[in-house]
């Protein structure tokens, strides 16, 4: 892979169950792109056609059966669990549809978590920095039960950047938000991506939403049906 490329999937195929015979399911069917560092990737498709689980590969939370991912230089396949966490924490941003905010930590306590796993201290100015970004400054000190789901939401994309991340990874992140709430958090996380330089790969089911990225894959049935540019 080359350093132009922060992203490189190689015929990767996801089966539960046993590998073969009755009872396999086969959610991810040989899908391969490269995607470039800096560019932005929309995976759109219906229910049940493996945008998750293949959004879960890239990152390396899951191996695949069949066939590799190589994220920034790292290839996952050949890395344990605990190596591919440490790819994960020096590499990877996340915003998943249900926030995952941890309930008894403020916002700015929540956006430091990542920095805290890696052993980082002396970072609370750029934590503020961040949530003010995302025009929550004056809620810092706010639990996430104090926060309505779109305020819950930006805390979760300044947590994703704490770490200054190469590739950030949204799975559905407008899903759970009114539309206008959902129009604000995509002028947030298009207008980071662009400031910091980050690779997007964005699972969505908005199509608006997936035009804005550079390049968009439509998954059925677990295999690739189109690779386009919007």
């Amino acid at each position: 892979m080359t350093d132009d490329n922060m992203l490189k999937v190689e015929r990767l195929t996801k089966i539960y169950g046993p590998a073969t015979g009755a009872g396999a399911l086969t959610v991810l069917r040989e899908v391969s792109f490269t995607l470039a560092t800096g560019s932005s990737l929309a995976v759109v498709g219906p229910s049940g056609s493996g945008k998750t689980t293949l959004l879960g590969l890239c990152a390396g939370l899951d191996t695949a059966t069949h066939g590799d991912v190589t994220l920034a230089g790292a290839r996952l396949g050949a890395l344990d669990e605990d190596a591919r966490a440490r790819v994960r924490n020096e590499h990877v941003g996340f915003v998943f549809q249900n926030f995952q905010l941890i309930p008894t930590l403020t916002a700015l306590e929540n956006v430091l978590v990542p920095v805290e796993l890696r052993g980082e201290g002396g970072r609370e100015v750029e934590a503020r920095e961040l949530l003010t970004r995302v025009g929550l400054g004056e809620r810092c000190d706010h639990y996430p039960v104090q926060l309505s789901g779109g305020e819950q939401q930006r805390v979760a994309l300044a947590r994703a950047f704490m770490n200054r991340p190469k590739v950030l990874f949204c799975d559905e992140p407008t899903g759970n938000l009114d539309h206008d709430t959902a129009t604000a958090m995509a002028e947030l996380i298009f207008g980071l991506n662009r400031e910091r330089g980050t690779t997007l790969v964005l699972v969505t089911h908005d199509l608006e939403l997936a035009k804005r990225c550079q390049r968009i894959i439509r998954l059925r049935g677990g295999a690739v049906v189109s690779d386009s540019t919007p």
